[in-house]
């Protein structure tokens, strides 16, 4: 296991409040108290992942074009999507009590049971090229359209909508329901966060950083929406009236990917470059942590039924389970 490394101070500015300010924080990287990686298959490229209904955790296998399955005690099971080549990308559960993913290569949206069954919905815009999925308090399911540039919506049945993002190549990844109900996603060419409504009322907001490439989102327990800036190491946070705060990471170059909100209550993220799985506090005050197997590459991170957080080592053919 690493060594700790050095503390570093940095300075950050906090516009919660809407006043101008600064506040110094202290963040240690070290090992976490628990690390355990479960082997998938070889050169399968694990990517999204999300708690399944069935108390299971459940994942895309990007290169091998598969979803899989892993139980709190690391049993995995894999299943194959029917069409080859569909490169899924993340996956939420969806209102039906069933898995739902974006095929990046093929245009569709696969939903697939517990058991393993699997049903392909092929999007209105083919070459939309989905990314991020997520389910709406609508009971519908919300996906980002990279190339395509929409924010898409489909209803457990398969009947799609979509509908256009305001900025030409602004190349939606993330999405999730924020604390107001609305659906927010960020914009990582355009370096916006976006929200819309059930309704298809997009608004969106630029950060204050430039190039800041932002990448998976999710809603805190503070009321915000947070979200990994890939492109500038940092950790963004933006109310639902638009006001940004941004927690630059001790890390020059980790590449700030998946985030989620861990059953302590703080956010969690990974570090795709840096190698490492990072918490921060609702305040701002973060801690990371170097995982065992170098160079794995750490993309989505999701927290489990379990107590803990789990994480795709894309690059390692492994998926990461920490103990918060």
């Amino acid at each position: 296991m690493p060594a700790a490394g050095p503390e570093v101070t940095v300075t950050v500015t906090d516009d919660s409040t809407g006043a101008s300010g600064s506040a110094s924080y202290v963040a240690t990287v070290r090992p976490p108290p628990t690390w355990t990686e479960f082997n998938v298959s070889p050169l399968s490229g694990p990517f999204g992942i999300t708690s399944g209904p069935d108390g299971n955790i459940w994942f895309t296998e990007n290169a091998a074009s598969q979803i899989g399955r892993i139980a709190p005690t690391g049993a995995i099971t894999e299943f194959p999507v029917p069409t080859a080549g569909c490169g899924p990308e993340f996956i939420a559960a969806g209102p039906d009590g069933n898995l739902w993913f974006p095929e990046y290569n093929l245009g569709r949206v696969g939903r697939v049971t517990p058991g393993g069954t699997f049903t392909e919905f092929v999007i209105p815009n083919i070459t939309a090229s989905p990314v991020g999925i997520a389910s709406g308090p609508d009971g519908n399911l919300w996906f980002t359209e990279d190339i395509g540039n929409n924010i898409g919506r489909v209803t457990p049945t398969g009947t799609f909508s979509e509908f256009i993002i305001h900025t030409a190549g602004s190349n939606p990844t993330g999405i999730a329901v924020g604390p107001d109900g609305n659906m927010w996603f960020s914009e990582s060419v355009a370096g916006k966060i976006g929200c819309i409504t059930a309704t298809g009322v997009i608004l969106d907001f630029v950060i204050p950083t430039a190039a800041s490439s932002p990448a998976l989102i999710a809603a805190g327990p503070d009321g915000n929406v947070w979200f990994a800036e890939q492109g500038t190491n940092q950790i963004g946070r933006i109310t639902p009236a638009g006001a940004f705060t941004e927690f630059p990471l001790s890390t020059t170059s980790g590449g700030a990917a998946g985030i989620t909100v861990g059953p302590d209550g703080n956010m969690w993220f990974t570090e795709s470059s840096g190698n490492l799985v990072g918490r921060i506090t609702p305040t701002g005050a973060f801690t990371e942590f170097m995982i065992p197997t170098t160079n794995s590459e750490p993309l989505a991170i999701a927290a489990g039924p379990d107590g803990n957080l789990w994480f795709t080592e894309h690059r390692a053919d492994r998926i990461g389970r920490i103990t918060p």
